[in-house]
């Protein structure tokens, strides 16, 4: 059960003699020691520099790293001018842009704490009093009277506890967290409209191919039926080949939708409605594949946006965890009024119709069941648990980084290697082509190259797709160019500027 906070007025301290205030001083003073120390010490962050090793285990550690020209770098233009359109346009963004205008009000509401509030009130009113009141018997008489007043409040919550203060820095960071949310948003948005972007250059690609192979598939079909004119082939031989072309035909319609389905998240991460833009697309062979080095693993911690929006949403916990420790400690408080009153408005303003007052307070809680020894620990918990989030999520950084350089050199020897196998097809499929038209082979081999170089030419694509979006994900894992410092000194800059 709690009880309310016991007040104690300061002008009855001083009426009481100055033995006594300086023995109720003292002992206010020692409470609030006790009371501080008895919450335990503040809660530290973690070192995340001792997780960071000194070089990259699965590729080449140093090189510049990536800047934020890196899209410049495939030698598109259309794909430049569409991460422009999302850089502005992407509703996500847009989302992430008012979240941090609320979390600035938010900055500015608690703040506004520290600072007095004023008030001023009128009051006129008029008062009719019967005379049935004061008289017994006839006659009566009404009494009417008028009041008048203007005044005005001041009320002043002393921050002695600091509890408003580290509050307010609790918002500050939080604020500083979600803008580093919003750079987290604009690296996503870029590197998925990229990677949609050559998904449907490989879509593009794999349906110039799979009509190439309609085309092949056609050719050899004609030639078996001229074998079976002849009586070289049989029924069946032409059966399986106008399998093989009705195949082909067949995986059209798929690439068709995975090329337009493509185009459409291009332009919806424009922010634009899919009717309303156009995208032409481009082939992967006409694309250049961006050099990206890694850098080294230690600049990791100010070149990604999510490891600060960590770092700063367990900044505002810790000063979450001092609010709780400041609730331990009394609350000054120092109020005063002053205005005029009079019964004739005639008199309001003169100097005699005067009346102020002023007044301090301090109160403290004595007892509240343990409930502020709770919100201590439970602000505490949640400092450790965001403690957890942010190495987690500096390991998984270092992780990401990993994969990507993995994926960026395997890719490159696979696809060498798979190209090498589109060559040795295409030769097999040439020379089978040919001596079918001569009739010095059978139509079962025909078939097995045809289905070889199909197949092989589909795996190219694929695996050209998967190291084109390996360094995509190389540039997400080292934060797309952004640098929190120069981030934070272009804030600096864009706030100056703001100030008249």
């Amino acid at each position: 059960m709690s009880h309310a906070p016991q007040t104690i007025d300061r002008t009855a301290v001083e009426a009481a003699g100055g033995a006594p205030g300086r023995r109720l001083r003292a002992l206010l003073c020692g409470v609030m020691v006790a009371a501080l120390a008895a919450c335990g010490a503040d809660v530290t962050p973690p070192d995340v520099a001792a997780d960071l090793p000194a070089r990259w285990r699965d590729g080449p550690t140093g090189g510049p790293g990536v800047d934020k020209g890196w899209v410049a770098a495939f030698g598109s233009r259309e794909l430049v001018r569409l991460v422009g359109l999302a850089e502005v346009d992407n509703l996500d963004l847009a989302a992430a842009t008012a979240r941090i205008a609320q979390a600035e009000a938010q900055v500015s509401a608690t703040a506004a704490g520290l600072s007095p509030t004023l008030s001023a009130s009128g009051d006129a009113s008029r008062r009719a009093t019967p005379g049935t009141l004061s008289r017994a018997s006839p006659p009566f008489h009404t009494q009417v009277s008028n009041s008048f007043s203007l005044a005005g409040d001041a009320s002043w919550q002393l921050d002695l506890s600091g509890r408003v203060r580290a509050l307010t820095a609790a918002q500050s960071a939080t604020l500083e967290a979600t803008r580093f949310d919003r750079e987290a948003i604009r690296l996503s948005t870029v590197t998925n409209l990229v990677d949609a972007y050559l998904a449907m250059a490989a879509a593009e690609d794999r349906l110039r191919i799979a009509r190439d192979n309609v085309t092949t598939a056609e050719r050899t079909l004609a030639a078996i039926k001229r074998r079976l004119e002849v009586g070289t082939a049989t029924a069946l031989d032409l059966a399986q080949q106008e399998s093989v072309v009705a195949t082909q035909r067949a995986t059209l319609p798929d690439l068709e939708i995975e090329r337009r389905q493509q185009r459409n998240a291009i332009v919806v991460l424009t922010g634009r409605a899919p009717e309303a833009a156009t995208v032409a697309g481009d082939s992967l062979s006409r694309l250049s594949l961006p050099r990206i080095g890694a850098g080294v693993p230690a600049r990791l911690l100010t070149r990604r946006p999510d490891i600060a929006q960590a770092e700063a949403t367990l900044a505002a916990q810790a000063a979450n965890v001092a609010a709780a420790r400041a609730a331990f400690l009394p609350d000054v408080a120092l109020t005063g009024s002053a205005g005029f009153e009079s019964a004739f408005l005639k008199n309001l303003l003169r100097p005699d119709a005067l009346a102020a007052s002023i007044a301090g307070s301090v109160a403290e809680t004595i007892f509240d069941g343990g409930k502020r020894e709770a919100d201590l620990d439970a602000a505490r918990a949640r400092h450790s648990e965001l403690a957890a989030t942010y190495r987690k999520t500096v390991h998984t950084a270092l992780a990401d980084v990993e994969n990507a350089l993995v994926a960026i050199e395997q890719n490159r020897r696979h696809e060498t290697l798979q190209a090498a196998v589109v060559t040795a097809a295409r030769k097999a499929q040439r020379l089978t082509e040919e001596r079918l038209s001569e009739g010095t082979i059978d139509v079962t081999t025909v078939l097995d190259a045809e289905r070889t170089l199909f197949q092989a030419e589909q795996t190219l694509i694929g695996v050209r797709l998967a190291r084109f979006q390996a360094v995509v994900a190389l540039v997400a894992a080292l934060g797309g160019g952004w640098d929190r410092e120069a981030a934070a000194s272009a804030a600096t800059t864009t706030t100056a500027e703001a100030k008249p």
